[in-house]
């Protein structure tokens, strides 16, 4: 468990540098990170953090494909886990 919560943080901290980091490229007109990469972090568990992240920095608040995809990702991801510590225990 003590590493699955370690891998959680890490994770996160990921998700939201590469997110504030794409913001910062956004307002430079530097290249940007791919959305492609974007949405493989939050499926790699920062999904949450992410979403935070963007509504905190306000970035993609108008892409849908954001604001109601990092939700859904984070729902299949908790649910996921509830049935996995459902089944251990």
């Amino acid at each position: 468990m003590k590493i699955f919560i370690i891998y959680f943080i890490i994770i996160s901290i990921i998700s939201c540098a590469v997110t504030i980091s794409d913001k910062h490229r956004a307002k430079h007109g530097i290249w940007r990170i791919p959305e492609k990469t974007l949405f493989l972090l939050a499926l790699a568990g920062g999904s949450a953090a992410m979403y935070i992240t963007m509504l905190i920095i306000r970035h993609k608040t108008k892409h849908m494909r954001f604001m109601l995809g990092l939700p859904f990702i984070f729902a299949v991801q908790a649910a996921a886990l509830m049935l996995a510590t459902q089944k251990i225990n």
